[in-house]
């Protein structure tokens, strides 16, 4: 449903409380305009009234009568005194009655040098006069209430019978909204009881210009309708995404104004959040910006347990004491608010903020990916239009759709599935327009879309470079070529932001006899992680699976990756660890052109890994420097073919048998590509078939184990 409008009116009842009235979508500042003509057609009419005939003849016959009745009272008891012997006369503490004695008035001094007698009975006579006197006052002083009554009642049915047809007219249009008639027999009472303001402020002498008029306007400020919620235009429910949810831009505020160096406010300057703005539908928030500005997260939890949206200082909502200020009345809240954020921060305030559950029941995951089917490869299709369409960029052809929807497939990181980071499609697609405009074509086409993949890589892979020349120049030792012993390349993934890319690493293994078993020396190093460590233990737990049947295992063994200088973290380089390992042990050479990466299991079964593309991207390049020569390629997990999504350049150079790629699936499979020699199978007895990888390192074992039992450590002399 259309969600409707707010306004702030002044409360004539309470200053500090204005009141908030809730009008039909669009009504609220149709209702502003109308109060706004209507105080102006009032400032119009009320000096008219009061300055026509028929009012003054109606106020001349007020004042006369009650004029004649107040002189007929005082004239008698003027006449009453003058009986008395005595003679009113006005002082500044009030009415006083002189005695006259032989024709004239006695002062106060005379009349205490009086006989005892006389002044006697001249003060009876004073009493009794004094207490006619104080009768006749009360009488007076009723006739002049009566006549600042009889006044006002005139003023005021002038006032109506001048602005009647106006309030009337304006509470039949508004009768549909309950508090508004209410209103505005609220604003007439006070136009009734300020009447002045509207026939004219005397000027203030010696006042500047400006003063003067501020003077002039002030009291017409609390008839202003404030708009604070304005739904003209609209059609259905509100939907508000809040980019800055500070607390002030969440729930409101109060702004000030200077006025004559004083700081002041009113209800014309409450200002609305976008919790009002989107009240009656829905408000989307970015939680990690909502959690980072101070006091939204609380004042928005208190919101909707409330369901009220309360504007206030934040000093106040903190507990400081804070200058005196407006309390606008509560908004009714009707919203539904959406966070949009990690499942991490989820876990976190699911755990940690006991309000989060109730506040928040309905939870949605969005997927980084869907499938790669016809249906959505049309809605890419379909999103790159929209896209062109509303950004006026050039239409792509269809190998640029096709060459795009391929990214979406790499950045997905498989090819059965495509990207949802759709921002990311957007700024490719704008940044191939570029130079599609650059080379005067009127579509983009595929060149366009791979230069621009191409020239986002080139700005931010300086490292890669970098480490690619070190390799080239020979500080970083890597071979790509004959055959060594317990020495293996394996392939690791570096993280720049946005930017990942593949960089080979030599890996190598020692081995002597001893009781140590295997060890990590970058865990050793603490430059080891702990998932990197266990996929070290996992190794020794394959050597114990494989190997250690009928013997112990009697062996030191040493893992490194060489040259490695920043930490080390994942699984991958487990299967390259362990080829190291098994040709140290069975002194078979390992073909240095050949890089590996994949996880293993105990079993022996190698397990998919992360940025498979990257690596295999990674130690091509160093291979292409080198020169390719139809032997290099690498090893990878055979569930990882699934998320080949390689460059164009090195689909070729597969195609042309230039650079090999080996799906293995364990660890037999791949020691017999890097050796060449076959990986053997376990006999009935538990021995390995002869000349064999296995047997080799079973054989290599058993004599360690023998050698470790006939040791004996000669003595020191």
């Amino acid at each position: 449903p259309r969600a409707g409008d707010w306004v702030y009116v002044h409360n004539f009842a309470n200053q500090y409380e204005p009141n908030a009235i809730a009008l039909p979508a669009g009504r609220g500042p149709e209702f502003r305009d109308d109060m706004k003509r209507f105080i102006e057609d009032a400032r119009r009419a009320l000096p008219r009234a009061f300055e026509s005939e028929e009012y003054a003849k109606r106020r001349d016959e007020t004042l006369q009568s009650l004029q004649g009745n107040r002189a007929d009272l005082i004239a008698r008891i003027n006449q009453r005194a003058q009986e008395a012997g005595f003679v009113i006369q006005m002082s500044p503490i009030g009415l006083l009655t002189i005695p006259i004695i032989n024709g004239r008035p006695v002062p106060e001094e005379e009349f205490i040098n009086l006989p005892d007698d006389v002044r006697t009975d001249i003060q009876r006579r004073r009493d009794a006069l004094n207490t006619e006197l104080r009768s006749t006052l009360r009488q007076v002083q009723e006739i002049e209430r009566q006549g600042a009554e009889a006044a006002t009642r005139l003023n005021h049915d002038i006032a109506l019978y001048a602005i009647g047809n106006l309030v009337a007219e304006l509470k039949e249009k508004y009768a549909d909204v309950a508090e508004i008639p209410e209103y505005i027999d609220a604003v007439q009472d006070d136009i009734l009881e300020n009447l002045q303001a509207f026939l004219g402020m005397p000027e203030q002498p010696g006042a500047p210009p400006q003063f003067q008029a501020f003077i002039r306007e002030l009291p017409f400020r609390k008839y202003e309708v404030n708009v604070v919620v304005d739904n003209t235009g609209t059609s259905g429910a509100p939907v508000v995404f809040e980019q800055n949810p500070t607390f002030q831009n969440l729930l409101g505020k109060i702004e000030k104004e200077v006025q004559f160096g004083i700081f002041t406010t009113d209800f014309t300057m409450i200002r609305s959040g976008s919790l009002h703005a989107a009240n009656g539908g829905y408000l989307v928030l970015t939680v990690e910006d909502l959690l980072r500005a101070p006091l939204s997260w609380d004042g928005l939890k208190t919101a909707l347990k409330t369901g009220k949206a309360v504007i206030e200082e934040p000093g106040e909502r903190m507990g400081f004491i804070t200058a005196k200020t407006i309390k606008p009345e509560p908004i009714p809240l009707d919203i539904k608010v959406a966070l949009i954020g990690t499942p991490m921060i989820y876990q976190i305030l699911y755990r940690m903020d006991p309000d989060f559950k109730e506040l928040f029941k309905v939870k949605a995951d969005f997927d980084i990916v869907m499938d790669r089917d016809d249906e959505n490869a049309g809605k890419y299709a379909d999103f790159m239009c929209n896209l062109v369409r509303e950004e006026s960029l050039r239409h792509l052809d269809r190998e640029a759709i096709a060459r795009v929807i391929e990214y979406g497939s790499r950045l997905a990181a498989d090819k059965q599935k495509l990207s949802t980071q759709f921002a990311a499609i957007a700024d490719l697609i704008r940044e191939a327009n570029f130079y599609a405009a650059g080379g005067g074509a009127d579509r983009i086409g595929k060149e366009h879309i791979t230069k621009a993949i191409e020239e986002k890589i080139y700005r931010s892979n300086l490292i890669q470079k970098k480490i690619e020349e070190f390799i080239r120049r020979g500080i970083f030792l890597i071979d790509t070529e004959g055959e060594k012993v317990g020495q293996v390349n394996g392939l690791s993934v570096m993280g720049l932001g946005d930017f990942m890319f593949g960089r080979p690493s030599k890996v190598t293994a020692s081995i002597g006899v001893g009781r140590e078993g295997i060890m990590d020396i970058e865990r050793e190093a603490a430059l080891g992680g702990p998932i990197h460590t266990k996929g070290v233990l996992i190794v020794s737990g394959y050597l114990n699976n494989n190997y250690a049947r009928d013997k112990p295992l009697a062996l030191s063994a040493r893992l490194v990756f060489e040259q490695s200088y920043e930490g080390i973290e994942g699984d991958s380089a487990s299967s390259t660890e362990l080829y190291a390992l098994l040709s140290a042990l069975s002194g078979l050479p390992l073909k240095q052109y050949l890089a590996v990466t994949g996880s293993v299991n105990q079993k022996g079964e190698v397990q998919a890994i992360g940025g498979v593309n990257e690596k295999l991207e990674g130690f091509f390049e160093i291979c292409k420097a080198k020169g390719l020569d139809g032997t290099q390629g690498a090893l990878i997990p055979a569930s990882n073919v699934q998320n080949l999504m390689l460059k164009e350049e090195i689909v070729e150079a597969a195609r042309a048998g230039k650079f090999r790629i080996y799906p293995v699936r364990t660890i037999d499979e791949g020691i017999e590509v890097l050796t060449g020699v076959p990986a053997g199978t376990r006999r009935e007895d538990g021995t390995y078939e002869e000349g064999t990888v296995n047997y080799l390192v079973d054989r290599r074992l058993r004599d360690m184990a023998e050698t470790m039992r006939g040791f004996q450590p000669t003595a020191a002399k």
